[in-house]
């Protein structure tokens, strides 16, 4: 873990040519704009429910909850979309580093930051003052580091269009192990049921100790190949933002492009093959990685060609230490340090002198300016903690 001072890591004002060595503005915001959602979705979709019974409340509220299984909800975008610009980074960062340093150096950086980020993931579910079995093997964290890895030296040693067969092999692959593979000894046949399915049978029998859902996982083995083509799909989008023979709005057209033909796919497949968010269905991932370009395309048009980033800074401090706020968002219970200064008889006030559930918005907001407040004070003394 790296405290560092990337002063020349700052987005240039010019947004072609692009220099894969440079941080792109719109892609720290779009990482913050995510980063908002993992730290305050929860809090601000229940303080949408409280607000009034509406329908427009009522759907805000809905579409900030997690799907129970089959379907998909903006709040099942956020994981995904978080290792999608994982990919995208990748690109910035290696394509500069490689020519410099060598092969050998860019494996050595990708293997040291997985190591470190998969060790954080375990520290981050109790790390080892639990018992043996109580250990998280694979979690959040966990699979934004095998995707890193996986996809970083493929980056390495394949051309984009190896890397795309393999995407599609997978996917492929992925769909025909649970449409056509039927759990061993269940009656039925086929299942893509929550527990009834090959995938979570393969998590109930080979994956150790502590599962987050009982006998399986969300993040388990064999869902982690699918989140490999997320990441993938982050690493296309980077490509295409780092082409040089494209100009900044043709990068936006085929971003735009691809998200739309990437969703029409998604959905269309998910038609036989369910948009399970907890199995990371191949269908998932399309649907997925196409809401995913379709927002890097509208963060770089408004950021980095049309120049409107006075609005973005605030997303911009967190997305330069996601890690960071990840980490303190969790281990911190803003929610019990805002409901210090505006809960009880305060929450109970607002509600009585405007609405039924604005204490609420107002407990939600002040959890999220302290994950602000702590990412804008790390930002104005320039720390910023790497791995």
């Amino acid at each position: 873990m790296i405290l560092s001072h990337p002063d020349d890591a700052l987005p240039t004002k010019e947004p072609s040519p692009l220099p894969s060595t440079v941080r792109l503005l719109s892609l720290d915001a779009l990482r913050g704009f995510d980063m908002f959602w993992i730290m305050g979705a929860d809090s601000f979709g229940a303080a949408a429910a409280g607000v009034a019974s509406g329908p427009v409340t009522r759907a805000v509220a809905h579409q900030l909850e997690h799907v129970p299984w089959i379907g998909f909800h903006f709040y099942d975008l956020i994981f995904p979309l978080f290792i999608f610009i994982s990919g995208v980074s990748l690109v910035l960062s290696l394509d500069g580093f490689t020519p410099r340093y060598g092969k050998d150096a860019a494996v050595l950086r990708v293997v040291r930051r997985t190591f470190w980020l998969y060790l954080l993931g375990i520290f981050y579910y109790g790390g080892f003052s639990t018992p043996l079995e109580g250990i998280r093997l694979l979690g959040v964290l966990q699979r934004i580091a095998l995707c890193y890895g996986a996809c970083g030296l493929g980056l390495i040693f394949f051309k984009p269009r190896t890397l795309a067969i393999l995407g599609g092999l997978i996917l492929i692959g992925y769909w025909a192990l649970l449409a056509l593979v039927a759990v061993p000894g269940q009656a039925g046949g086929v299942s893509f049921d929550e527990g009834h399915n090959i995938v979570n049978w393969f998590d109930s029998r080979f994956l150790p100790f502590r599962k987050w859902d009982g006998d399986h996982d969300p993040e388990g083995v064999l869902s982690t190949f699918p989140a490999i083509v997320s990441c993938l799909l982050g690493i296309f989008g980077g490509l295409i933002l780092t082409d040089p023979k494209r100009s900044p709005l043709q990068r936006v057209k085929t971003l735009a492009i691809a998200g739309v033909v990437l969703l029409a796919t998604g959905y269309l497949w998910g038609l036989s093959f369910p948009i399970i968010k907890k199995l990371w269905t191949s269908s998932f991932v399309l649907v997925a990685g196409g809401w995913s370009a379709l927002l890097l395309a509208a963060f770089y048009w408004c950021i980095d060609i049309k120049g409107w980033r006075g609005w973005c800074q605030p997303l911009v401090w967190v997305g330069l230490n996601p890690i960071t706020v990840y980490l303190a968002s969790h281990l911190i219970d803003f929610e019990q340090l805002s409901s210090r200064l505006a809960g009880g008889n305060v929450q109970a006030l607002l509600d009585r002198l405007t609405f039924s559930g604005m204490g609420g918005v107002v407990l939600a907001v002040i959890g999220a300016g302290y994950a602000f407040g702590l990412a804008w004070y790390l930002n104005r003394r320039k720390i910023y903690i790497r791995l």
